[in-house]
């Protein structure tokens, strides 16, 4: 039979056969009333069938599982929430409130009115497919504002990125450094996680992944710094430096404009732009954090940038050999990092430079 041309379900519950076949005269012309003589039977055939059952007619006092203990079973297994149950039965008033407690929709009492019964379930289905309908409806509607925010989203972290790979090339850089950093990160946090690292052992692969792009805008904050103080192939004087070290913040602070909760990526780079440049021992910037204040993903792109900043050459410094660099994180001259993290550090890195970034199984910045 096509969908479209199936009937409604109206399950039927007594353990009198005149009382079913009553009931199935009333309402077999508009729906599918399929018949069970006690609740066990009913909740079987319930189990498989929820999802077309929009009303059930349901007598009290029955053999094997009375009305009750079919309530409680459909209770207990979160089936037909919201369904119209009307309970039918010549029980006492007593006994009547007590169904009640399940959250019946009403309570008919034997023997009853054919036109009035009818009037009664089928208002009562057609208020239940309303809400359905609804929920449906906002189901959807939930589900387009999560692509279109999602959309939204991508768009902005492409605009950034394409932004992070402009400041690189106003620095001099070719923006190798960018994407030096997000390579190193997705490969090291792999690592990290392979070896329980702390909180990597439960970091899903999307997680690394956004940490990953959200490395590349780890100084878009660069964007405030004058071409005079960024660009000067000599050294900085402190006040010069000072001005620096501002980029951490005035990152945060832009991705904190677009909008940190409209993506992961942005929660992570919020976190990566503020806290790259703080220290494991409390004497990095801005804010002096130090040990287990630091996010795991804000140390790992730390040490990345500190890694790919002394092999790359710069307007104020030639390229240190990949030995150099390295005993220069070990031996803390560049500030002294998680010596666990350092060790993995050490291990992998060596594997890492050597793969090219267009080789790794990350999506594209393009793509992205």
């Amino acid at each position: 039979m096509n969908t479209q041309d199936r009937k409604d379900t109206i399950l039927i519950v007594d353990d009198i056969e005149m009382n079913r076949d009553i009931l199935d005269f009333i309402f077999n012309k508009d729906y599918h009333t399929p018949q069970f003589a006690n609740g066990l039977e009913a909740f079987n055939y319930t189990k498989d069938h929820a999802d077309e059952i929009v009303a059930v007619l349901l007598d009290i006092t029955m053999p094997v599982m009375d009305g009750y203990g079919y309530l409680e079973k459909i209770r207990e297994h979160n089936l037909l929430n919201g369904v119209p149950i009307f309970i039918i039965t010549a029980e006492d008033r007593d006994q009547q409130l007590e169904a009640f407690e399940y959250r019946v929709s009403d309570i008919i009492s034997k023997p009853f009115t054919p036109a009035f019964l009818l009037k009664r379930v089928t208002s009562q289905i057609e208020l239940y497919k309303i809400h359905r309908s609804l929920e449906y409806k906002n189901l959807l509607q939930e589900r387009e504002i999560a692509r279109k925010n999602k959309e939204f989203s991508e768009i902005n972290v492409k605009v950034i990125s394409t932004l992070a790979l402009a400041i690189e090339f106003r620095s001099g850089e070719t923006g190798k450094h960018v994407l030096s950093i997000r390579n190193i990160t997705y490969r090291l946090l792999h690592k990290l996680r392979e070896l329980q690292f702390h909180e990597c052992a439960f970091m899903s692969d999307e997680d690394i992944n956004n940490i990953a792009y959200a490395a590349i805008l780890h100084d878009i904050g660069k964007i405030a710094i004058p071409d005079a103080i960024l660009n000067k192939p000599g050294r900085l004087t402190k006040e010069e430096f000072d001005v620096i070290k501002t980029h951490t913040v005035r990152g945060a602070e832009l991705i904190e404009k677009i909008g940190i909760n409209t993506s992961d990526i942005l929660k992570y780079a919020y976190d990566i732009c503020l806290h790259h440049h703080e220290r494991y021992d409390g004497r990095g910037y801005p804010e002096g954090k130090k040990g287990d204040e630091l996010s795991i993903c804000s140390q790992v792109v730390g040490i990345a940038d500190v890694y790919d900043a002394l092999t790359q050459e710069r307007c104020y410094k030639k390229a240190f050999s990949h030995e150099v660099a390295l005993e220069m994180i070990c031996t803390n001259q560049c500030g002294f990092f998680n010596p666990e993290l350092v060790d993995v550090f050490k291990r992998v890195i060596g594997d890492i430079i050597k793969d090219d970034a267009h080789h790794l199984d990350i999506p594209s910045l393009v793509s992205m």
